[in-house]
């Protein structure tokens, strides 16, 4: 998978994920009603992205809480950004793995004093991962589009780290996403994600960095 087809493949599943409207093709990627306080829309543009994109995007827009996500570093973008727009989200990596190894695999267990539950509702499977009084330890999504499925909010409560939670959600979520058929993941990764995912076999396609507009 390129990453022109990674980044297709990532807006597809994205707003899946977080149930936004259908992501509209453009000339230079993709535009999301997303709907929220602080996050109205998204633009997302592809690895054909330039300078001239993002600086007709940003100085068209002055509504506040809209976003764009570009495959470049942050010190590429931070420069060609309209009046009023900044960096926000911190850095971003796109990255894939092929999930036909999942198949094979049984669920994992969860961890002495975990409890994991799994649901799949409308395409998207949830994970979350509880001790076992019920306090929140750790979670995840993924949402199947076609044949690629993308990982989404996957987090780890502080108090629960390094005990190979983020690991059990990740196994759980591919292993879920293969038994529906996807043959490839993708998902965005913050720079501490990046390293656990690499140890999984995930791979860094390109930056993918996010601005608003103030």
């Amino acid at each position: 998978m390129n990453t022109a087809e990674a980044v297709r493949a990532w807006v597809s599943g994205w707003s899946l994920s977080r149930g936004t409207a259908e992501p509209v093709p453009t000339t230079w990627g993709f535009t999301i009603d997303v709907g929220l306080p602080g996050h109205v829309a998204r633009h997302v543009l592809t690895a054909a992205a330039d300078e001239a994109a993002v600086r007709k995007i940003t100085e068209s827009t002055t509504a506040p809480g809209v976003w764009l996500k570009a495959p470049v570093a942050p010190e590429v973008l931070e420069p060609w950004l309209g009046l009023g727009w900044s960096l926000a989200g911190g850095p971003g990596f796109l990255m894939s793995a092929p999930l036909d190894a999942a198949r094979s695999q049984a669920p994992p267990e969860a961890a002495g004093g975990y409890r994991l539950r799994r649901w799949t509702r409308a395409g998207v499977t949830r994970v979350l991962v509880r001790t076992v009084d019920g306090a929140f330890a750790a979670r995840g999504q993924i949402a199947v589009a076609g044949p690629t499925a993308v990982v989404d909010q996957v987090e780890t409560d502080p108090a629960h780290r390094r005990r190979g939670l983020g690991r059990l959600v990740m196994r759980t979520l591919a292993e879920a996403a293969a038994s529906q058929g996807a043959t490839e993941g993708t998902l965005v990764a913050t720079p501490e994600g990046r390293i656990l995912y690499e140890t999984t076999g995930w791979r860094t396609l390109t930056p993918l960095t996010g601005a608003v507009r103030d």
